[in-house]
């Protein structure tokens, strides 16, 4: 039961909102007076379902202590996220009583700027609360182009590869990873897999991932992974695309679907033999079933 002194510690500031002002005098913080105000409902209960979900939440336990550590993936500016992750935050802390540290991620320079600010909340003469990000953008993490270095850390090297996907040294950079990756044992298929998946994702639509199709399809040809297996029959099926045009073959929309959308390597390897000499995409079709 809520006591008769917490009830007048809070409501005298009811009584007398003028009173803030006058008190915060005495903690060296100088409020105006109010000119207004308005009495708010206290219930902060969510009438409604408001989903609120964060990318990617791990509890850290280190020899001196635990953290939890949220992780953003940020795309570009957002007025709004300050408020949603210092809500994270402070929710975080209030549901698991461990202090929470917020790491956003961005693969554009300006929104790691962005990202990095101080966001200092409440009015200037004490903000209540201060949002301090860590930010990891294509400046804070390095290029790793050596097979070997690559080797050593493989994670690192796909964030590498995300976070540089738009800079000269992307190429470098799938190059080292995929030769760290073919070094890997039969045994770390799997783990080879969930990495060229990661990689795959964290490329995006960029000239780079057509470079990681040609890869996967050369150098990491021996991988039996689902993803593995698919960038290169979507990497084959670009090459016959590619061809057929540069011969002059007319492609209908039909075709250009037919073609991208076959998924059987043995089929598509079939159809580039024949796009070397075809004068029709009726003569790379002829018999097959893909």
């Amino acid at each position: 039961m809520v006591s008769s002194s917490h009830e007048a510690l809070h409501r005298i500031f009811q009584k007398d909102p003028g009173l803030f002002a006058r008190a915060a005098r005495n903690l060296g913080v100088a409020f105006p007076p109010p000119l207004t105000t308005t009495e708010l409902s206290t219930d902060l209960t969510e009438t409604q379902p408001l989903e609120r979900r964060v990318d990617t939440l791990l509890r850290m336990d280190m020899e001196d202590g635990s953290f939890v550590l949220a992780v953003e993936s940020q795309g570009e500016p957002d007025p709004r996220k300050p408020a949603s992750w210092a809500y994270y935050l402070a929710h975080v802390y209030a549901k698991y009583r461990i202090p929470p540290v917020l790491l956003v991620v961005c693969a554009d320079r300006g929104t790691a700027e962005w990202a990095g600010r101080q966001v200092d909340i409440g009015p200037r003469q004490w903000p209540s609360l201060t949002l301090r990000p860590l930010v990891l953008g294509p400046d804070d993490v390095p290029v790793i182009a050596s097979p070997d270095e690559a080797a050593r850390d493989i994670p690192l090297t796909v964030l590498s590869a995300a976070l540089h996907r738009r800079d000269p040294d992307a190429d470098a950079i799938l190059n080292a990873l995929a030769k760290a990756l073919k070094g890997l044992s039969a045994d770390d298929e799997s783990t080879a897999g969930t990495f060229i998946e990661l990689t795959e994702q964290g490329l995006g639509k960029t000239p780079a991932a057509e470079i990681w199709r040609h890869l996967m399809a050369v150098d990491l040809s021996f991988f039996q992974s689902e993803t593995a297996q698919r960038l290169r029959a979507e990497g084959r099926a670009e090459d016959i695309l590619v061809l057929l045009s540069h011969r002059g073959v007319e492609v209908t929309d039909g075709d250009r679907d037919r073609i991208a959308d076959c998924g059987d390597p043995d089929v598509l390897s079939l159809w580039f033999t024949r796009a070397i000499t075809a004068t029709s995409a009726a003569e790379v079709f002829a018999d097959t079933t893909g």
